[in-house]
């Protein structure tokens, strides 16, 4: 028999407190791995957490309303594998997944601690030179490693909280949601070498597309909508551009660092909510059709809006939409949101005069304006993306759109 620990996992990347509203288990029960342990409370949403161990919970640390910060211990479970092999097994690959350790030695809690933290040499130099403790700092490196960039915010956030001290007594402070939001822009911001590149499109053919495909679907049948379409064309044309199918992982200064390319297409949609925005992560579009697209679009939208969104949803996207709607911009731009690779920022429709092959004509047009990690690619590439993205929006036949999963 053998103790493993569970860990309040990182939820995003710039998850760093949480709350537990309920736990799903109760001390004595067996739980499988996989299996939905917990409710947690984020920044940005009520998520579902699953156990990374199979076993029995035997002790809860943390009760309903506790707050707690990433990494911080929630549970025992006791399993049967032998102390030495639990420790063996005990090896996320993905940054930010929940993490099960084997219970550490009383004699070696006097260690060093800052030995035992994963952590880059050049960002325990800075922290170093500092006088910060890296316990005390969030890594957003692989396993959660503590890079340089994660001592730089940490400096940032200290003399911004220094400066604060002086603020006005009027100020209002940030809620949850905003703060949450604010740390991401400014890690994206911050971290993120990013271009811009754009194209008109003309949406005079998939209107009516839409409209036909419509007509012809039984009463009730969950309506596909012009982000529906969107997600559908971007994940086709993923699958043409590995490059922007991927994510950036590591300090580039680093030797590991890399790009991580995604299996299916995994595409977040922004919405928005009140104080602030989510991004939820529409998996394996590439496989669904119109209407089943529309369903889940429908459904994950609602749970977001209702700050219910489960924890897969929130994960794993490559690459992100942003559409403002009706009453939105002609033309905007966004941030990549990492560790994606783009953003596609969507301005309004509206009527506008062209001449395709010399006719003047009217037609309902937008401006796309994608945003870029140059980290993953280059303009010619983006450039290249777009266009073919723009090709299959204005595709002239309905049997181009993948109607059925």
């Amino acid at each position: 028999m053998a103790l493993v620990a569970l860990e309040i996992p990182k939820v995003g990347l710039v998850m760093e407190n949480a709350r537990v509203v309920r736990w799903l288990k109760n001390v004595g029960d067996e739980v499988q791995q996989g299996e939905l342990l917990l409710e947690l409370e984020t920044e940005k949403s009520v998520v579902e957490i699953e156990s990374t161990e199979t076993g029995r919970l035997v002790e809860i640390l943390l009760q309903a309303d506790q707050g707690a910060r990433v990494g911080d211990r929630i549970a025992w479970l006791e399993n049967n594998a032998p102390s030495a092999a639990v420790a063996a097994s005990v090896s996320p690959s993905v940054p930010g997944q929940a993490m099960a350790t084997t219970p550490t030695p009383p004699s070696a809690h006097a260690e060093n601690q800052t030995e035992r933290i994963r952590s880059s040499p050049v960002a325990r130099r800075l922290a170093a030179e500092h006088a910060l403790e890296l316990q005390q700092i969030t890594g957003t490196g692989p396993r959660g490693r503590v890079q340089l960039i994660d001592v730089q915010r940490s400096l940032h956030t200290q003399a911004v909280t220094a400066g604060a001290a002086g603020a006005p007594p009027s100020l209002e402070p940030l809620s949850n949601m905003r703060r949450a939001l604010a740390r991401s822009v400014t890690l994206s911001n911050a971290t993120v070498p990013q271009f811009q590149v754009e194209r008109a499109v003309d949406w005079t053919v998939l209107n009516a597309a839409r409209a036909d495909l419509i007509a012809q679907l039984p009463a009730g049948t969950p309506l596909p909508t012009l982000n529906d379409f969107l997600l559908q064309g971007i994940a086709r044309t993923l699958l043409a551009f590995a490059a922007l199918n991927a994510t950036f992982w590591g300090d580039a200064n680093a030797a590991n660092a890399g790009v991580v390319p995604a299996k299916g297409t995994h595409i977040g949609l922004v919405v928005a909510v009140t104080d602030g925005l989510l991004v939820p992560v529409f998996h394996g579009v590439e496989s669904l059709g119109l209407v089943e697209l529309a369903r889940r679009r429908r459904e994950i939208v609602e749970r977001a809006l209702g700050g219910r969104l489960k924890r897969e949803e929130l994960e794993g996207a490559t690459f992100s939409v942003s559409n403002l709607g009706a009453g939105g911009p002609d033309r905007f731009t966004a941030l990549v949101n990492p560790p994606q690779s783009a953003i596609l920022a969507v301005g309004r429709q509206r009527d506008c005069v062209v001449a395709p092959g010399g006719k003047i004509q009217v037609r309902r047009m937008s401006q796309l304006t994608l945003t870029v990690d140059h980290r993953v690619a280059d303009g010619r590439l983006a450039s290249d993306f777009l266009a073919a993205l723009v090709a299959i929006l204005e595709s002239d036949t309905l049997t181009d759109w993948k109607t059925e999963s």
